[in-house]
């Protein structure tokens, strides 16, 4: 089994705080229409469209919404500099997150109050996922590498953790 990566994109009903002046919720179902009426979404390395490292039409990136949020299977080419780079920093662990580059179709604003406004996103339009050691929903994504190689680098990790090392 060659490696691949997957993980989660974004997870909904988690609170971000976008660029310290909103709050923000992805609504369950948000990228429902998109995944059917926009079927072409690329896969990027830190929201590079010069580091392009999948794609749904080419069957190397694979997205479905679940109960939990919008989940991704990405296989990049290790013959590639991009991804050679996409598996080995998320392999290291360098790469754990995942962020993505979408238009909102339909939103809900609240009053913050004292707290900052919350913007409740009910609709996107998703046109990239990306790779990216910061993403703006932090510890709600994750990418991990899965394969054999995979199972072999969360092994070591395992190891390290615990003080052994190889």
């Amino acid at each position: 089994m060659a490696d691949e990566i997957t993980g989660y994109v974004a997870r909904f009903n988690r609170e971000a705080v976008i660029a310290g002046a909103w709050r923000e919720v992805l609504a369950p179902g948000c990228f429902t229409r998109s995944l059917r009426d926009f079927p072409d979404v690329v896969a990027l390395l830190d929201h590079d469209s010069g580091r392009v490292i999948g794609r749904t039409s080419a069957g190397t990136l694979e997205l479905a919404e679940d109960a939990q949020g919008l989940r991704f299977r990405l296989m990049p080419d290790p013959s590639t500099p991009s991804g050679q780079e996409a598996l080995g920093t998320v392999r290291r662990g360098d790469v754990r997150g995942c962020s993505f580059g979408f238009f909102v179709a339909d939103e809900e604003w609240q009053d913050g109050g004292k707290r900052l406004p919350l913007r409740i996103i009910k609709e996107v339009e998703l046109f990239e996922i990306t790779l990216t050691a910061f993403p703006a929903y932090g510890d709600d994504t994750e990418a991990t590498l899965s394969g054999t190689a995979g199972a072999a680098a969360r092994a070591a990790a395992k190891m390290r953790a615990r003080g052994i090392t190889s």
